[in-house]
């Protein structure tokens, strides 16, 4: 896992110790419900629309051929058509330091050599707190925004933004957005953003962010603006603390049903998918399954044939072959049919 996600995540094992235990049991049920059904069968659509997160082991040198081959196997005339390269952290000060990413040159050309067609986007994050990375500074916005332009004279199709948390409704992102988003077009530069989770209902983003110290969801109208902005949003729908596969299917039915009517139709949406296997408080690696996600994703999405929508995997080098095996044949197989979850608890 990246630092950001690391770091995230057990700040949320404490602040979910804060959660009345009430709230889980009432939302569990009702993700449990909406979780349950068969998903209709999702017509053909076209390769590349999907996405996948890469560590940062090929950009440092650790992966080489043998791992670019490895990979290419599962992308090659797949629905995975952009990869989002970890290639950060930025430093607090918003800057980029290239001693992080020396073999970015190498890594793109042969993702691209292998996979023609992929679209490569370089992965840049970083905390947004208090004595980290402040985004209301206009000092530290311009230096991500030169660490874009500096990520793309390197080679990469785009850039993919990861900070969290974010507050919803902060003007700062909002700021960065425009700029880089005027600083990359010149280059046909991508801009995309993983982005936090929507509030399942009204009032659960001021009371359930207020309760656990930290943002956990956006309003839609917020992710509206920040959508508005990019060019394709990642919605990170794991990491809930669900405890059944049904409970954590519903919670990303939710979701997707959120995200497809915030997002605007001409930014391209994608929902996350769980394919690392922790397991703590806020992720229950036997509920947060890929399969669950994608059995989720589908009971979202129904009919819907809205043209720009995937998934994104998280992460290729935690990924394992169930996790493929799930990817493969319940989202890209077009008439596939996913049996009812078993809706075990999780944990010991």
């Amino acid at each position: 896992m990246s630092v950001l996600h690391t770091r995230r995540r057990w700040r949320g094992v404490l602040a979910l110790l804060s959660v009345p235990p009430l709230f889980l049991v009432v939302s569990g049920a009702w993700f449990s419900l909406l979780g349950s059904g068969e998903p209709a069968a999702r017509p053909p659509r076209p390769a590349g629309q999907d996405a996948l997160w890469l560590g940062h082991a090929w950009v440092d040198g650790r992966n080489g051929e043998p791992e670019l081959a490895a990979l290419a196997a599962h992308l090659r005339g797949g629905g995975i058509g952009e990869v989002y390269l970890h290639t950060g952290p930025l430093a607090y000060d918003g800057t980029l330091a290239p001693s992080l990413y020396p073999r970015a040159a190498w890594a793109v050309g042969a993702l691209h050599r292998a996979v023609p067609g992929l679209r490569v986007h370089a992965w840049l994050g970083q905390r947004v707190e208090p004595g980290e990375l402040d985004l209301g500074s206009p000092s530290v916005r311009a230096n991500v925004v030169e660490a874009a332009g500096q990520v793309l004279a390197a080679g990469f199709d785009g850039v993919h933004y990861n900070f969290e948390p974010v507050p919803d409704g902060d003007p700062g992102l909002l700021e960065l957005l425009d700029r880089t988003r005027a600083a990359i077009a010149p280059a046909h530069g991508v801009l995309s953003m993983s982005v936090h989770h929507i509030e399942p209902a009204r009032g659960v983003a001021l009371v359930g962010n207020a309760l656990l110290g930290s943002t956990k969801w956006w309003t839609p109208g917020y992710l509206t603006q920040v959508a508005r902005r990019v060019d394709q949003v990642a919605v990170m729908s794991y990491d809930t603390a669900q405890p059944t596969e049904d409970a954590y299917a519903g919670y990303v039915r939710r979701q997707t049903e959120l995200a497809l009517a915030a997002v605007p139709p001409a930014t391209r949406l994608l929902m996350g998918l769980p394919a690392y296997h922790d397991d703590n408080l806020t992720h229950h690696a036997s509920a947060e399954t890929v399969a669950a996600a994608v059995r989720g994703v589908r009971l979202g999405l129904g009919a819907n044939t809205r043209s720009g929508f995937g998934v994104a995997l998280y992460v290729d080098f935690a990924a394992t072959p169930a996790d493929w095996t799930s990817y493969h044949r319940a989202w890209e197989a077009p008439s596939a049919s996913i049996p009812p979850t078993s809706g075990r608890a999780a944990g010991p």
